[in-house]
């Protein structure tokens, strides 16, 4: 009989078990498998190991990754939360103890085998600890938008058959009360912020949930954890639907663990030293593998940043934790570009020109190190001690680093105004069903407006290349998913009869194998003349021609020709929604171009004249660099607001909902192309 952690060096007359990763390298157990994807919650996959190299890597469950770093990080800080303006840390020791006393809660209240819980708030310590404990103790972690309505809520619950919902507060527990009767399988919600303003039995508070286990014992806990194998499902991912109903993206422990151990040696990282914010939604997976995985990888210290981190707190939480690493979506960096550009703008000449100038060198500094020539311009050191180091502590980055943006597409102009600020914003490119990241960027290795390199031990493929390279973009490496959670159909779509992930996403290759994006296949518009057209290079460019213009969509999808519907910057409220009002950066734009107003209804209701004037230049100029007639743009319309999440247009990381746009502003598409078909 093996101890109880599956001790090798006891005799075993059992199955062999899972060992802990400090009995060095003893082989892990894994269930049997012969297929490579399955859509079952309870069935094992066979994994994509090699024969040598970074894919023959020993498969380890997410426990004996934790423990590993318990054991050699155990009194090194794991999470910095903020409790009545005072910070309160969690060390590695204190996160595993509590992960196993919520495990111990979870069987306690009802958890079965292979069963969700669903977590829905924002990101802290309990959302960690209620999504490791849930995996501990055999369930399947399963992350709820905090956007989502009641009806997605319970499409999610459902999907995953959750035992258990932990929300954040009255807000999100309220959702859950509306469609609780359409949950069978639920026995228990417990809110983690806030008190109860009711009492249920099936109602618990955090703290009375963390004590319903005292009485469960270790050895009970213990059995179930010898129990996981690193080839079946520990979490699941949900799509944030934007083409249909989500679907439950499943992952296995060796999903997480090869990923986060192979990804982070591309980045270079040192053992408990890094420490991150985190802030993006953690129920999408760039937030999950790198505020979570990566961090009990590394033994990373993690600060949490308040639930209004994207309306403007962000910066103060960064100036507070000083992170060593830091991942923004796209419109967060494009939102620090627009602030620190309007603070440029008030600045006195003199500190403009000085500015400007170690610009220049910055650039220049970078590209040189982007090429391989790491040549030091005259002029660096003075540019870095009089520019770049204030603008990094001004940001709370000045020990960052490694800046990555991912989750979707950045514009070089964005990239470029980092880099002439020596902060060169690293790009990532994968998807939810790669368990995050397949190509990465490091601070040696990437090239502006590519994505990186694949990761080591995994592989690309681009599908039915044209004449100039690009092509659809294959994935294969032990970090492709399981399948989706009962969609058999939509599994065998995503992956090929050889177990290539298809992405969905063109791209080539350049000479050093750098992959850069080219379109998104569901994304392509196809014009009535047939002409295949990206649209994200042509929006990006719009925007970049036009400082006043925030979003961009092009519109042209069996159309006869194109156009484009775009937003004006505007300042956004404390729920993050659009307002009527101006940024001062859109209000510098009306001020050159001599015009008064101050918010977008003035500037449509009076259609100024000079602002409709500088967009349409700014097409004409974007229509010059055009590839074909068929990319050129014909038409644009200003809509009333900016898009956002609350109004449904951007998903949970920014990105554009197109089809969800289009129903949205039907009428307007209807009004730009019905003139042109009467003529």
């Amino acid at each position: 009989m093996a101890g109880k952690h599956g001790c090798p060096c006891c005799p075993n007359t059992e199955e062999p078990r899972a060992v802990p990763l400090s009995t060095a390298k003893a082989q892990t157990a894994l269930a049997p498998a012969d297929q490579l994807w399955s859509t079952s919650r309870d069935q094992a996959v066979r994994l994509r190991m090699e024969g040598s190299g970074p894919a023959s890597e020993t498969p380890i469950t997410v426990h004996q990754l934790f423990m590993e770093t318990v054991e050699n990080y155990g009194d090194r800080p794991a999470l910095v939360s903020k409790t009545e303006g005072q910070w309160v840390t969690l060390t590695w020791r204190q996160y595993y103890e509590q992960c196993r006393a919520a495990a111990k809660s979870f069987l306690k209240v009802g958890l079965e085998r292979y069963h969700g819980v669903g977590i829905l708030g924002f990101n802290s310590a309990e959302w960690f600890i209620s999504d490791v404990g849930c995996i501990f103790a055999g369930g399947l972690a399963t992350g709820i938008y905090t956007t989502n309505s009641p009806e997605a809520c319970q499409y999610v619950a459902e999907s995953c058959e959750a035992n258990i919902l932990v929300v954040e507060n009255q807000k999100q527990l309220e959702k859950i009360l509306q469609v609780k009767d359409q949950l069978p399988h639920l026995k228990a919600i417990v809110q983690y912020k806030g008190e109860l303003q009711q009492k249920a039995p099936f109602l618990y508070t955090w703290a009375e949930f963390m004590k319903q286990g005292e009485d469960v014992p270790d050895e009970q806990l213990d059995a179930v954890i010898d129990s996981l194998r690193a080839n079946e499902c520990c979490t699941l991912i949900f799509t944030s639907g934007t083409t249909g109903n989500p679907k439950g993206v499943m992952l296995s422990h060796d999903n997480l663990t090869w990923t986060v151990r192979t990804a982070s040696l591309v980045a270079g990282l040192k053992y408990g030293e890094e420490v991150l914010v985190s802030y993006l939604p953690l129920s999408h997976v760039a937030a999950q593998l790198i505020d979570m995985w990566m961090c009990v990888c590394f033994a990373m210290t993690t600060y949490f940043a308040d639930p209004d981190a994207l309306k403007g707190s962000l910066v103060n939480t960064l100036k507070e934790a000083r992170p060593t690493c830091f991942l923004g979506v796209p419109r967060v960096w494009e939102k620090m570009q627009e602030k620190m550009k309007a603070a440029g703008a008030k600045a006195s000449p003199m500190r403009s020109a000085v500015a400007g100038w170690a610009k220049s060198i910055g650039l220049q500094y970078n590209y040189s190190v982007m090429n391989g020539e790491n040549q030091v311009p005259w002029g660096f050191m003075l540019a870095n001690n009089l520019v770049f180091k204030r603008v990094r502590e001004a940001l709370g980055l000045d020990r960052c680093k490694l800046c990555f943006t991912g989750a979707a597409p950045v514009t070089k102009d964005t990239l470029e105004y980092f880099m002439s600020l020596n902060m060169p914003l690293l790009e990532l490119y994968g998807m939810s069903e790669s368990s995050g990241p397949h190509t990465i960027s490091s601070n040696s290795s990437y090239c502006i407006a590519s994505c990186g390199k694949v990761m080591p031990g995994a592989k690309t493929k681009l599908e039915n290349p044209d004449q100039d390279g690009s092509g659809e973009i294959c994935f294969w490496g032990r970090h492709v998913f399981m399948g989706y959670l009962n969609m058999p159909d939509k599994t065998t779509e995503a992956l090929d009869q050889d177990g290539w992930l298809h992405s969905g996403d063109l791209g080539r290759h350049d000479k050093n194998d750098f992959l850069f994006i080219t379109g998104r296949i569901k994304e392509l518009i196809i014009t009535a003349g047939g002409e295949n057209i990206p649209p994200v290079l042509i929006e990006d460019s719009v925007k970049s021609e036009v400082a006043i213009i925030s979003n961009a969509m092009l519109i042209g999808d069996r159309l006869k020709f194109l156009s484009i519907m775009v937003t004006l910057k505007c300042v956004v409220d404390d729920n993050g929604d659009p307002t009527d009002a101006l940024t001062p950066e859109a209000l510098s734009f009306c001020q050159q171009h001599d015009v008064t107003a101050t918010t977008v209804s003035g500037i449509i209701a009076n259609k100024e004249p000079a602002i409709y004037t500088a967009i349409q230049e700014g097409i004409e100029r974007v229509n010059a660099r055009a590839t074909s007639n068929a990319q050129k743009i014909q038409k644009f319309v200003i809509l009333e607001q900016d898009f956002s999440i609350g109004g449904g247009e951007l998903g949970p990381t920014m990105k554009l909902r197109r089809p969800i746009v289009v129903k949205m502003y039907q009428e307007k598409i209807n009004e730009l192309y019905g003139v042109a078909t009467e003529k």
